[in-house]
């Protein structure tokens, strides 16, 4: 019509809109467009296939929103007469879906939240095991402890073992001394690591924990948590939680491997994936670092501390846990502190080992090395000892005892066992493990003598043979004694 109006031509306006003559005079008669003319079709082509059901369907739909539109669907198939086959689904999705949208009940709202730099630092987990990073050929079961700043994003995230305060802290910390300054508010969900249920008013929201308290008054930072059930709340750590992930997803496929040398190596191969997703974003940091106060003059301690007496199977218990120390230690008072990966054991001043961390809930780490000697003394508590299966370092060993035994009897195999044990405590397990391979392939018996000699060839016990020449004058002597004395 533009064309029309411009040239008053009806031949050329035709030709420029590409229809018949006659068919632009209609329409330039009428004074109104195609979609204008065409009249409404609300009538059906085709017998409407839902026509059975659809007045129950809409019933139930009613009674039950929460209702999913396939669940519904195989209820109405799976009802003799109801005329339904498999490939009106679709039909029937679209239909419950418009429902939805003209019946149905108002959906959640979400509104987006203007985040004031500097106010706030949010803080979570998130499983990381999924990733497959492997370390010395084992899968990495870990997680991330992570902070974002809302309003620019910056992010810094630390390995850790669980979720918990001692994992909190240290990731809190690592943060903020990254940032150099410290936020407001710190906000995370209802973690127990934060919070804790008040068994005598239930229903009342989460209390704060003491030790986290402690946390926010050291750093004079105000707690915050989000509803429980509502990880939206939190949703700029929710959302920086799947790009990181993606990141070290994408980041191995790059470098060609999975595999880490060393836990240092994959922490600092975590820490250049983070400065590079940082670095776009350091001008909205600056607006964040402009308003957040400085930190306090020191940290607070990573970790708890425990003073356990070595018991007299040589084991100490801390925070429900058992972990076994050298036996020469049975009697002393211990100080223990307990990190988040890992415990270090002092007596006194004086730093004796480490133990790596057990998770969960009244679990036991003995050490097969902390107790073989006493055990070569005393090896009929080997049978019924209550931390046995500790004792064997792999399933090759395993199958060493059961060959042991079979072969030289309970007692006599279980003294063999024991001092294959020993030879593993003075190399290592690995060493020992490929001699024990072979000798299990054979069919012949053997000892725990032969394993060492074939490790330590020159262990091996030298007898030098010396030939005796007797000298007779010393019988001469003898009886010119007896024949004085007779």
């Amino acid at each position: 019509m533009s064309e029309y109006q411009r040239t008053q031509n009806v031949s050329r306006s035709a030709l420029k809109a590409d229809v018949d003559r006659h068919t632009a005079r209609k329409y330039l008669a009428a004074g109104q467009s195609p979609a204008q003319l065409q009249a409404p079709h609300p009538w059906r082509t085709r017998p409407d296939p839902l026509e059975p059901i659809w007045g129950q369907a809409q019933a139930m739909l009613e009674a039950a929103p929460e209702l999913e539109a396939k669940a519904l669907f195989d209820h109405f198939l799976a009802r003799p007469g109801s005329g339904l086959e498999e490939k009106h689904l679709r039909t029937f999705q679209r239909r419950v879906r418009h429902w939805r949208a003209t019946h149905g009940p108002e959906k959640e709202v979400f509104f987006a939240q203007e985040r004031q730099p500097g106010q706030l630092l949010q803080l979570d987990w998130t499983y990381a095991k999924e990733l497959q990073v492997t370390i010395g050929g084992e899968v990495l079961d870990h997680l991330f402890c992570h902070c974002v700043l809302p309003h620019s994003n910056w992010q810094w995230a630390t390995r850790c073992i669980s979720e918990s305060f001692l994992s909190l802290v240290t990731g809190f910390q690592a943060a903020v001394q990254q940032l150099g300054r410290c936020p407001l508010h710190l906000g995370t969900d209802n973690t127990s690591a934060a919070t804790h249920d008040l068994e005598a008013f239930p229903g009342r929201p989460r209390a704060y924990n003491s030790d986290y308290l402690e946390l926010c008054t050291h750093y004079d930072l105000t707690p915050v948590t989000i509803h429980v059930g509502c990880p939206h709340e939190q949703g700029d750590v929710e959302s920086q939680n799947r790009h990181l992930k993606r990141r070290l997803e994408q980041h191995p496929l790059l470098r060609g491997s999975r595999e880490f040398g060393s836990l240092e190596d994959y922490d600092r191969f975590v820490e250049g994936v983070l400065r590079r997703a940082n670095a776009p974003r350091q001008g909205a940091l600056a607006e964040e670092l402009a308003v957040m106060r400085p930190l306090p003059g020191s940290a607070l301690a990573e970790y708890r501390e425990y003073a356990p007496v070595v018991s007299s199977q040589s084991l100490i218990r801390v925070n429900r846990h058992t972990y076994s120390v050298p036996s020469r230690l049975i009697g002393h008072t211990l100080r223990v502190q307990q990190h988040e990966a890992v415990l270090k054991v002092y007596l006194g001043r004086e730093h004796l080992l480490d133990l790596p961390r057990l998770r969960g809930d009244r679990g036991a780490a003995v050490d097969f090395r902390h107790v073989i000697m006493p055990l070569l003394r005393k090896p009929g508590a080997f049978g019924n000892y209550r931390h046995r299966q500790a004792l064997y370092p792999s399933p090759i060993y395993r199958a060493a005892y059961d060959r042991l035994t079979a072969d030289h009897g309970e007692r006599p195999g279980t003294i063999e066992y024991l001092q294959v044990l020993k030879l593993a405590a003075e190399q290592t397990v690995e060493a020992v493990e490929p001699l024990l391979q072979q000798h299990l392939a054979g069919a012949g018996k053997w000892r725990a003598l032969q394993v060492r000699e074939a490790l330590c060839p020159a262990a091996r016990t030298q007898v030098e043979l010396v030939e005796l020449t007797p000298s007779l004058a010393a019988y001469d002597q003898l009886l010119e004694s007896e024949v004085a004395c007779g």
